[in-house]
């Protein structure tokens, strides 16, 4: 191959060490001999053309081919050599990669320079010294940090799957063993690093990463914060809002400075919500809407969604969705025992079952149907916006610093559901509940009726 046959492409390709010129040399006579036979000279390939024909071979990977025919040429970050994109997190993109020594695969978070204000640098420290702390089974551990030039990363260790909400946009909502399982896993989490004194702030869907082998990993310590005595650094954001809008906690968007466990654990309910139902607490609306929402009304019944649930399963689900932080299940260890009945692990015997899911904050706000409003006087009665969109995303960073969950599109069952919770009334019970008068009344109307038409009859056949 010529040098004048180089285009930015191929030039590219060689700058970065991905391939070698015998490696594209071995493509492009292939693809000549496939056009025009193999006797002929090499033809002329768009670098489009050539590059799709890498990416079949399994040379490059789509994402390295898009980079190079953009005529990037840097694919490395210190001694780690990016092999991928998984994916733009809410303070940072996150790519594959493998240490050139080591050989080991990893995910880097990585601060984008255009993001790089000393705020965001100072956040991105905080993050990496509380990951720092943390050592646990699942939780993304971290392995390395560093800068490269102005670019600074963080290292930590690769889970291969799909984070639970792409999971249930994929397989649809989950059984209550399998988002147990899960849940109680990312509870362990939590535990873990509530007793470090650390806030995770960021409890979502998107942030917990399911295995293939079913283990479940909560990652993401951009937005973690100190609480109570525990505290030993700045908190960049302190006194903001931050987290994501459709799993914030009541107290948090009240009084931003009160970081505590029982804000993450009010996250992981709204997460184990939607895992249930393929819906998130409250979709549609803004972030201002969301935010009145999640102080002032309770979400739909999960069984308008699923109606398999169980009511025990719904009593702690509502526990962990209390309002109230006080009401609201005490810890992360609690929720593991709380869940233990529908896992695989039996952790510790279930408490005293609540008097009744009635009861419970997760009463469903339809006026037509029977509820207990009567032990919430404070909230407003209002009736299920049937017509809402999937949830929005919320703006920027700040003061809201994470993108909201999509919802999933469950198939409609409202009608369905409606005919089961609301049957239509029997004859027979019509019948014993209308006055004996009445009753009476109608009867001697009918016979009066009855003798009319016999005697029109006699007449016509006269």
């Amino acid at each position: 191959m010529t040098e004048s046959t180089r285009a930015v492409f191929r030039a590219a390709a060689l700058s970065s060490r991905l391939l070698t010129e015998k490696q594209i040399d071995g493509v492009l006579s292939a693809m000549s001999a496939e056009a025009i036979g193999p006797a002929a000279p090499l033809v002329e390939i768009e670098d489009e053309h050539l590059a799709v024909k890498l990416v079949e071979r399994g040379l490059l990977n789509r994402w390295q081919a898009d980079q190079l025919l953009d005529g990037r040429t840097k694919f490395n970050l210190g001694p780690y050599q990016i092999i991928d994109d998984i994916g733009q997190g809410g303070m940072g993109q996150v790519f594959k990669a493998e240490h050139t020594l080591m050989g080991r695969v990893v995910a880097i978070k990585v601060l984008p320079k255009s993001k790089s204000t000393p705020e965001a640098i100072a956040g991105f420290a905080h993050e990496i010294r509380a990951q720092a702390q943390l050592d646990h089974v699942n939780l993304v551990r971290a392995y390395d940090a560093g800068h490269d030039g102005n670019v600074y990363y963080l290292v930590t260790e690769y889970v291969p799957g799909t984070d639970l909400r792409q999971w249930v946009v994929r397989r649809g909502r989950a059984t209550e063993r399998e988002a147990a399982t899960i849940i109680t896993q990312v509870a362990r989490a939590l535990d873990h690093a509530h007793s470090r004194g650390l806030v995770h702030r960021d409890v979502k869907p998107g942030n917990v990463l399911v295995s293939p082998d079913g283990h479940s990993k909560l990652s993401d310590l951009g937005l973690v914060g100190f609480h109570g005595d525990a505290e030993t650094g700045v908190d960049p954001r302190a006194g903001r809002i931050v987290g994501t809008a459709d799993y914030l906690a009541p107290e948090v968007i009240v009084s931003p400075r009160r970081v505590s466990p029982a804000s993450d654990i009010y996250s992981l309910g709204c997460t184990l919500y939607y895992a249930v139902t393929g819906q998130v607490p409250f979709p549609g609306g803004t972030t201002r809407e969301k935010c009145y929402r999640h102080c002032q009304e309770t979400p739909l019944n999960p069984r308008r969604f699923n109606p398999e649930l169980a009511e025990g399963f719904l009593d702690v689900l509502a526990d962990m969705m209390e309002k109230d932080p006080a009401k609201r299940i005490g810890t992360a260890g609690e929720v593991v025992r709380r869940l233990a009945e529908w896992t695989d692990e039996a952790i510790a015997p279930q408490p005293p079952a609540r008097e009744s899911f009635a009861r419970a904050v997760l009463s469903a706000t339809d006026s037509s149907r029977h509820d207990s409003r009567e032990s919430f006087p404070d909230f407003p009665d209002v009736a299920p916006q049937r017509g809402d969109a999937p949830s929005q995303a919320s703006q920027g960073t700040t003061p809201v610093a994470a993108n909201a969950q999509e919802t999933v599109r469950i198939p409609r069952q409202d009608a369905e559901l409606e005919q089961e919770e609301n049957p239509p009334a029997e004859p027979a019970n019509l019948l014993r509940s209308l006055p004996l008068p009445i009753i009476l009344l109608a009867a001697a109307g009918g016979i009066v009726m009855l003798v009319a038409i016999i005697a029109a009859m006699l007449l016509f056949f006269r």
